[in-house]
C-alpha cells in the first residue's frame, strides 16, 4: 500500500495540494498517494486521529481548521507556536501527533530563492494582523529585515503581534505598528505584503499609495488566475514589481513535504505548471 497523505479542510474541492504533492512525488520517485479530504465541521480531532491510526502519514491542514490543529499538536515546532496555527501534521516515533506552520517559510523561500528578492535590511510593511500575518513574522524577522511595520484597520491587533513577537528580535531589527492613516504620506518601503483577505472580493486595504516608491516591491500572499486587485494597485502605482501568493503556495507545500519525506523538492518546475494550468481556467 502506498503511504497515505491529504489536505483536510472544509470546503475543499478547490484545493491545489493534490496537484503540486503529485508533482513532488513523481519528481523524486517517492511512492506516495495524496487526497483532498473535506472534514465535517464538528469531527476534525477524530478524523485527524483515525486517519493516523489507519495508516495516515502526514496532513496538511487549510481553513477552517489551522488553529484546531495547533490545540490537537502535542509537540510544535516554534515557528507553529507562534503562529498559534498548524498547517501540517504528523505523527513521531512515539505516537504524538506533530504540528509546524510551513506558511512563514513558504513566502520567505518564495521571495528570496524564486523572486531573488533581498530581505536583509530591508524596510517592509505587512497589511493586516491576522492570523496569516502572525504566521510569516518570525520567518521575516529571522531573514534579517531591518524594519516591519505592520498596519490594521484595528490598530491594537497590530500592537498585541508587535508585542509578542518583542522578544524574538535582534538589535538590528525594529517592529513596529500603525493604523493606515498613520502611514499617509510615508516613505516608501522596499516590500509590501498584503497579508489581508480583501483580494477574495477583488477590494482594496485602505493603504495610501505614498508607501510605493520606483524600487519597492508589492507581495500579495492571494493568487488567481488573473492579477489580484491588490497588483493591480501596486502596477497602477509603478511599482518595481507586483507578486502574488502562488509561489508561496508551492514552497510551503515543498516544506511540509521535507518534513514527511526528509526530501526538499525543487519547486520552480511546479510552479510553471501550476501557473499554466490556471491560465487555462
Amino acid at each position: 500500500m502506498l503511504d497515505q497523505y491529504a489536505v483536510f479542510g472544509n470546503p475543499i474541492s478547490h484545493s491545489k495540494s493534490p496537484f503540486i504533492h503529485d508533482c513532488f512525488a513523481r519528481q523524486q520517485g517517492q511512492r506516495m498517494q495524496y487526497r483532498a479530504i473535506e472534514v465535517a465541521l464538528d469531527a476534525f480531532d477524530e478524523t485527524v486521529i483515525h486517519f493516523f491510526n489507519n495508516q495516515g502519514k502526514g496532513l496538511n491542514i487549510t481553513l477552517p481548521f489551522k488553529e484546531q490543529a495547533w490545540k490537537l499538536a502535542t509537540q510544535k515546532t516554534l515557528r507553529a507556536e507562534l503562529a498559534g496555527a498548524v498547517n501540517t501534521l504528523w505523527r513521531n516515533e512515539s505516537g504524538e501527533v506533530c504540528g509546524d506552520n510551513t506558511d512563514g517559510v513558504g513566502l520567505v523561500n518564495d521571495l528570496l530563492h524564486n523572486q531573488s528578492l533581498r530581505l536583509k535590511d530591508s524596510r517592509v510593511l505587512i497589511l493586516g494582523a491576522g492570523g496569516a500575518v502572525r504566521g510569516v513574522l518570525l520567518p521575516l524577522i529571522e531573514a534579517g529585515c531591518n524594519e516591519i511595520m505592520i498596519v490594521n484597520r484595528t490598530v491594537e491587533k497590530a500592537q498585541q503581534l508587535v508585542v509578542e513577537f518583542k522578544p524574538l528580535l535582534p538589535k538590528s531589527t525594529q517592529l513596529l505598528a500603525a493604523s493606515y492613516q498613520e502611514l499617509q504620506q510615508s516613505q516608501a518601503y522596499d516590500l509590501i505584503i498584503n497579508g489581508t483577505s480583501a483580494s477574495l472580493d477583488a477590494s482594496l486595504p485602505p493603504v495610501d499609495s505614498s508607501v510605493v516608491g520606483a524600487h519597492t516591491c508589492c507581495y500579495d500572499m492571494m493568487y488567481a488566475a488573473r492579477p489580484t486587485a491588490f497588483c493591480q494597485w501596486a502596477v497602477q502605482h509603478h511599482a518595481a514589481r507586483a507578486i502574488d501568493g502562488l509561489g508561496m503556495l508551492v514552497e510551503q507545500a515543498a516544506e511540509a513535504f521535507l518534513c514527511w519525506r526528509g526530501i526538499k523538492p525543487e519547486t520552480s518546475p511546479v510552479i510553471a505548471l501550476l501557473r499554466q494550468s490556471l491560465a487555462h481556467q
